[in-house]
């Protein structure tokens, strides 16, 4: 079953819980356009939630979910805001949702945590997941080791519940290898960035267009914390800075305020610009169901070209 007969949706496609990105009006966005569009709570607080929840209520009768960062200082009041506001979709990430998962069963939500390992997969299902994203590093923001052609498959061998893929995904092509690697569908990010009805900063989809294959760098890995940008000014003097064995104290100077900046004032020198590594495929800035409809035309044309 693909992810779309399992959501009950046009496209096996969820939008990336993107932070400080992923609002109301670009989860309806997404959902109008067929995709499962979602609001990404790790840049708000219990309030705004509530409010961009509300707010993609109002744009659309299509199903959308939410994403929780389990980091999040207010995630207790969240995981009740879900379930009070009707939620019936929600994908988690950065820790783990055992503690809220028979509140969220018990009201009908179909819990879909981000991982990137086999053992945490394991362990989500445990917990009650009903499925898990295996997000490999090739993906914007925060990142783990494992590629998606690696990590995939060996998550799909290792649990007995639905998988969806993420990361590197956007074409056609990179769908149907999804496909291949045993995932039901695909979470995608990047290739949202430079739809027309992102919110980011014309500056950051910009700079997404002009991306080249290498151009993308990971900023924390040697902190413990990787995530994926784009190369600039900031980037290259974390980097620099962390190779010399700054604290972590000094690195957060780079970092602090830096997605926010990117996001909403455009500044891609010394802003975080998360996008992962697909960053080099993406021409040009199109409607959101232009780029969800290519996506999966694309993908059934090279299974039927493979013989499927």
């Amino acid at each position: 079953m693909r992810l779309n007969e399992l959501l009950e949706i046009k496209y096996p496609i969820i939008q990336g819980g993107m932070a400080n990105i992923a609002t109301g009006e670009f989860a309806a966005a997404v959902s109008n356009a067929g995709g499962l569009g979602l609001i990404g709570a790790a840049g708000m607080n219990p309030e705004s939630l509530r409010e961009n929840i509300r707010r993609a209520k109002e744009l659309t009768d299509k199903k959308f979910g939410v994403n929780l960062m389990l980091m999040n200082p207010h995630v207790d009041e969240m995981a009740e805001i879900v379930v009070e506001e009707g939620i019936k979709y929600l994908t988690t990430g950065a820790g783990n949702p055992n503690k809220y998962m028979a509140k969220w069963k018990e009201a009908g939500i179909f819990v879909m945590p981000v991982v990137a390992s086999v053992a945490l997969a394991k362990l989500m299902e445990r917990a009650g997941a009903d499925a898990v994203i295996a997000e490999g590093t090739e993906s914007g923001g925060h990142i783990g080791e494992l590629t998606t052609m690696a990590l995939v498959p060996q998550v799909v061998d290792a649990v007995n519940i639905p998988v969806i893929a993420a990361g590197g995904i956007a074409s056609g092509r990179q769908l149907a290898a999804a496909y291949a690697l045993g995932a039901v569908g695909a979470q995608v990010g990047t290739c949202l960035l430079v739809s027309e009805e992102c919110p980011v900063h014309e500056a950051y989809k910009a700079a997404v267009v002009k991306a080249k294959d290498i151009d993308t760098i990971v900023t924390g890995r040697i902190a413990g914390t990787p995530v994926r940008i784009l190369k600039n000014k900031m980037a290259r003097e974390y980097v620099k800075k962390e190779k010399e064995g700054a604290t972590l104290m000094e690195l957060e100077q780079y970092t602090l305020g830096s997605l926010r900046r990117a996001v909403f004032e455009g500044d891609v020198q010394t802003g975080s610009v998360m996008a992962g590594q697909v960053a080099g495929q993406l021409k040009e800035v199109r409607p959101v169901a232009e780029i969800l409809e290519e996506l999966c035309a694309d993908s059934v044309k090279v299974l039927k070209s493979l013989g499927e």
